[in-house]
């Protein structure tokens, strides 16, 4: 393409990666995310797996992406559509069609569009994009594969080991169009191929090439630049959810003055918490890969009574399995920590998508009357902050506690300022030296009388030795007891520690307009969209207010006068409307409007501002 390149300067654009699993476009969008938040602008990613585990090569159920939306300003939300899209295949194309704006710019592997591409993409013609309609787009058509097996010739690499150095062409390539600098990129292939200097090199190489292509190709009329906004001083580092949740659980129990356990079974999409924490023994972190959820539990409960911070993680699937186990620590009163990062189900269900559906099965699922403490973490950095609560609540008010993320957030990131440890709320640990002094034998179940929160002994104390198991105790004298009053009595102790939590966490916030005329109510991962949604909403002159919850159970003290205060209120979330169902049965006579999808899928800003639009108008 001949002609001047002129520069664009951009509020905030969403590139999405695509093509084969085994074509790097995960690792692509991760570096070009990262290079961004080093340069400060806010992102948001959506990395999004395919289903199917090995699925064939170029087919449309083999086609994983990574979105990423990059702005000036702030940014709560991985974008509806697409601006750029690099297809590696034509399967890439066809799958990613729906995403893309109407005059967004495709960059294509021509190398990957030949017949056989396209018949294994179920393409009927020679012209996908004919076929597909995209008639409006940019198209940027290399042959990456050739160039990238020419350039790297020199470092006699097989033949795939140099193509799968395409995705790093790619990389280069963008890097150009959108003006970027490629040191952050190469500092990282020299972490990441340190130790094997003919792969760090022929990847250097092709990110160079894909940069000195556009260049000389002038590929593009137009380079972009996303302008830098000014971020609060500070060390930043782009994190996804479930490293956040790690170091989350770290810090806690480093405040806490504890070493941290964790007992887990490896579970799509809870694993990367176990590989993450496991890194950090020298933090006084032990971790066990156990044989089963049920074994990742029980061995947590173990470490708990031993006196560590203790922590399972699981998806839904897991979570059903330890239901008995977190019945024993809700009737042994023992701190825990149980993460569970939800994924589309039901069953094994489609397990690389993210839902909602596990919040009734965290109230509810386990026999008996055993209220437990739930939290939901709101975005990826929001993550070490909830797991850092959750920890606080478990340790502080002596219960198992349930902290619930998703798939979209724990491998979704954005830019997180490192908090310094003591900006971090203290944390208590309710052991036996807060006990008043008295004369009488400390009994296992002796309570503060004010939170009914048990007192902790630990192993190893001298005078406090004891035993606890799933049979009912006595209230006074801690012994076992079939008594039906006593029985009453513990349920309604229990049940009554965790409601009198609601006096210790942060009040529910409502952000928009005062007057609103609709409050949209969320919990959990869907704040980013529901955010931009209230935005876009209010530019346009609606009236509009959102108040998204992260403490489930109990709710904060003034969520009932924040719920009443609204003649309208319409509660959204990726399930059949389990959150408005738990509201409607703890508020008599609220009747709120709902707004339900379950496709495995976040929530499109579009989407939501035309149904609440729709709700304002009626």
């Amino acid at each position: 393409m001949d002609g001047q390149v002129t520069v664009k300067t951009l509020k905030d654009v969403v590139i999405r990666f695509s093509g084969d699993s085994g074509d790097g476009m995960q690792l692509t969008g991760t570096i070009f995310s990262d290079l961004s938040a080093m340069l400060g602008n806010t992102i948001s990613t959506f990395p999004d797996f395919p289903a199917e585990i090995r699925a064939p090569q170029g087919t449309l159920s083999g086609v994983s992406g990574y979105q990423v939306h990059i702005g000036s300003e702030s940014v709560r939300a991985p974008g509806d559509s697409a601006d750029v899209l690099v297809a590696m295949n034509p399967a890439a194309l066809k799958v990613n069609k729906k995403h893309l704006k109407r005059e967004s710019v495709i960059i294509i592997d021509n190398d990957s569009f030949g017949a056989g591409d396209l018949k294994k993409a179920e393409f009927s013609t020679d012209d996908p994009f004919t076929e597909l309609g995209l008639t409006t787009q940019q198209v940027i058509a290399a042959p990456i594969t050739s160039m990238v097996k020419d350039g790297l010739k020199e470092f006699g690499l097989d033949n795939k080991s140099a193509v799968r150095c395409k995705n790093m062409f790619a990389l280069g390539l963008i890097c150009w169009l959108f003006d970027r600098p490629l040191e952050h990129a190469e500092e990282f292939l020299d972490r990441k191929f340190g130790k094997k200097p003919d792969l760090r090199n022929a990847n250097i190489k092709a990110l160079h090439d894909g940069f000195n292509f556009g260049a000389n190709t002038h590929a593009s009329t137009t380079v972009y630049r996303v302008e830098n906004q000014q971020p609060k001083p500070g060390r930043y580092l782009d994190i996804n959810g479930n490293k956040a949740t790690a170091y989350g659980l770290i810090a806690a129990a480093e405040r806490a003055g504890l070493e941290l356990f964790l007992g887990s079974y490896p579970i799509t999409p809870a694993t990367d918490i176990l590989h993450e924490l496991a890194k950090h023994k020298a933090l006084g972190v032990k971790t066990v890969q156990a044989e089963d959820e049920i074994a990742g539990i029980c061995t947590a409960i173990g470490a708990s009574f031993a006196g560590d911070l203790a922590v399972t993680t699981t998806s839904g699937p897991g979570l059903a399995l330890k239901g008995e186990a977190m019945g024993l620590s809700v009737i042994a009163e023992i701190p825990l920590v149980i993460v569970d990062v939800q994924r589309a189900g039901p069953s094994t269900g489609m397990p690389t998508k993210s839902e909602q559906t596990d919040l009734m099965q965290a109230l509810y699922g386990r026999n008996g009357e055993s209220p437990m403490p739930v939290i939901a973490a709101t975005t990826p950095s929001d993550c070490f902050y909830s797991a850092y609560w959750a920890a606080k609540i478990a340790l502080e008010h002596m219960t198992p506690v349930i902290l619930l993320t998703d798939s979209f957030i724990a491998n979704g990131s954005s830019a997180w300022r490192i908090p310094q440890m003591h900006d971090l709320p203290e944390i208590k640990q309710h052991t036996v030296d807060l006990r008043p002094e008295t004369d009488k034998r400390w009994r296992p179940y002796e309570r503060n009388s004010e939170t009914q929160v048990r007192y902790w002994a630990k192993p190893g104390m001298e005078g406090y030795e004891h035993r606890l198991g799933g049979l009912e105790k006595d209230y006074r004298t801690s012994a076992i007891s079939t008594d039906a009053d006593n029985h009453e009595l513990m349920v309604r102790t229990r049940a009554e520690k965790v409601a009198k939590i609601a006096d210790k966490i942060p009040q529910l916030e409502v952000e928009g307009d005062l007057d609103a005329e609709l409050l949209i109510v969320g919990w959990g991962g869907t704040y980013g969209h529901l955010y931009e949604t209230m935005q876009e909403m209010r530019a346009v002159g609606h009236k509009i207010a959102l108040a998204h919850f992260a403490f489930i159970n109990p709710l904060p003290s003034n969520a009932e006068e924040v719920l009443r205060r609204y003649k309208r209120v319409v509660i959204a979330e990726q399930n059949t409307g389990q959150f408005a169902s738990y509201l409607r049965g703890l508020l008599p006579g609220f009747c709120p409007l709902q707004y339900n999808r379950i496709t495995g899928q976040p929530f499109t800003v579009a989407e939501l501002t035309e149904a609440f639009t729709k709700i304002i108008e009626q």
